[in-house]
């Protein structure tokens, strides 16, 4: 019972920070409008929540967000079947990490611009969405499993090596819940640097039906009030994309 009330007061108190935060960056933007002197860069609220309603009701949002959905979601698939092993790998053996250091280090430092221009003149236009985020992700979650793994106490290991080789079922009924925390923080900061990296990618290819060309058409005609209502839109679908690997990590325990 004192469990299950802790777990509440915890949802609850994450629920009033959560209002408090959303709140707290209405107030910011209409002291930056006041402070600015202009309501065309900086619309003040209620016009933002008005043109975020709108855009809901118009068949072609929903339409721009599953495209957009879709390249995220693709992305992070992509990103775990390859960062999955490599961090696995990076977390069993030193040789390993010490090799795909420079690799790691060049993909979480380069600047996504540049390696979304890279990207570009390689391949197909619709393929560079996919590509940019999956090659900035992978870093982000291989070196999540790789500490999960290094912080597995040795002896738990060396117990299960006793009764059984290691083996994708051993991976995910024994280390998978063990660094369950590193793989779901990994996941939040994936989904939405996720999101950025694939609306800025869809913004420079001109993906059609995208949230990236929707924010170019409202910057193109100075439609401020539509450019925070896209931001808006970005931001719940990083919080819709945030409860996945929760509800799936919870599945296992």
């Amino acid at each position: 019972m004192k469990n299950n009330s802790s777990d509440s007061n915890d949802k609850k108190n994450s629920t009033v920070s959560l209002c408090l935060g959303i709140l707290f960056i209405a107030v910011l933007l209409q002291l930056l409008s006041f402070i600015k002197g202009s309501s065309l860069v900086f619309p003040d609220i209620l016009s933002i929540l008005k043109t975020f309603f709108k855009l809901l009701l118009l068949p072609s949002t929903w339409l721009y967000i599953l495209t957009t959905l879709k390249h995220l979601l693709t992305a992070l698939l992509v990103s775990v079947l390859a960062a999955f092993p490599l961090g696995l790998l990076e977390g069993r053996f030193l040789k390993v990490q010490k090799f795909l250091a420079p690799l790691m280090t060049f993909l979480r430092s380069v600047p996504m611009i540049v390696l979304i221009v890279i990207i570009m003149v390689l391949v197909n236009y619709d393929f560079v969405p996919y590509i940019t985020a999956a090659l900035v992700l992978v870093p982000v979650i291989s070196e999540a499993v790789c500490e999960g793994i290094k912080s597995i106490d040795p002896e738990l290991i060396d117990v299960y090596r006793l009764n059984s080789s290691f083996t994708p079922q051993i991976f995910m009924s024994v280390y998978l819940p063990l660094i369950s925390g590193y793989v779901k923080q990994a996941f939040t900061l994936a989904a939405g640097l996720g999101i950025r990296i694939i609306v800025t990618a869809e913004y420079f290819v001109q993906c059609r039906n995208s949230l990236g060309k929707a924010v170019y058409q409202s910057s193109y005609f100075n439609e401020f009030e539509e450019i925070y209502a896209w931001a808006l839109i970005m931001v719940f679908l990083i919080l819709l994309v945030n409860t996945i690997p929760a509800l799936f990590l919870r599945s296992k325990k």
